[in-house]
């Protein structure tokens, strides 16, 4: 996996794994904690103390035990049914009408923050839409807080489709997304086709 790292990580090119200076650079970023205050922090330690605490923090967050496990296995596939396992579980709780969207948008965003291949990021998004539009299906017609969560993130998998080339493989299904929508209210069906016509038929 290839990154750019920030000026002040080279100054440890000859004690530290890149890997492991890159996964403090992210957690730092995830955290708000400046560059400055990380490099100042860092200094104080060898590689060995340094990798203690890279391990202490596997142990206590998911997202920088996740982030090793697909740095050291990156297995995109494994990686992207995951998270639309955890989509479609926040999507479909025992509870019924219920839906967790904060949960499941989460889940879309921390796929990003492994880097995976454009295809995996567009896939994972409109997939989010596609049990979106599946919700209102089996439940009848929701409420504008749901369709504007869904219709954002189709938006933002149509820009990051087209951003990325990626028209040849996602036009179709994201097109069938809007025809699913034909029948559902809170003009949702006019938005994504807005959405669509943007950024594909233009």
């Amino acid at each position: 996996m290839s990154f750019e790292k920030p000026g002040w990580c080279y100054l440890f090119t000859s004690r530290v794994p890149d890997i492991l200076v890159f996964c403090l650079f992210k957690f730092t970023l995830a955290q708000n904690i400046s560059n400055m205050s990380l490099k100042k922090y860092l200094q104080q330690f060898t590689k060995e103390q340094l990798i203690e605490q890279i391990i202490e923090l596997q142990k206590k967050y998911k997202d920088v035990k996740t982030y090793y496990e697909f740095s050291l296995n990156p297995n995109t596939g494994i990686q992207v049914e995951k998270t639309k396992k955890a989509i479609y579980k926040y999507f479909n709780s025992p509870q019924g009408y219920d839906p967790k969207l904060r949960e499941a948008r989460k889940e879309v965003n921390d796929l990003k923050k492994l880097s995976p291949t454009e295809e995996s990021i567009a896939d994972v998004m409109l997939y989010y839409v596609e049990c979106g539009v599946k919700f209102t299906l089996d439940f009848g017609d929701i409420n504008e807080p749901f369709y504007n969560s869904v219709a954002g993130m189709y938006y933002d998998a149509c820009e990051f489709i087209a951003k990325n080339g990626l028209n040849k493989f996602f036009k179709i299904r994201c097109e069938k997304i809007v025809d699913d929508t034909r029948d559902m209210g809170w003009g949702f069906h006019d938005e994504l086709s807005q959405h669509f016509f943007s950024f594909f038929e233009n």
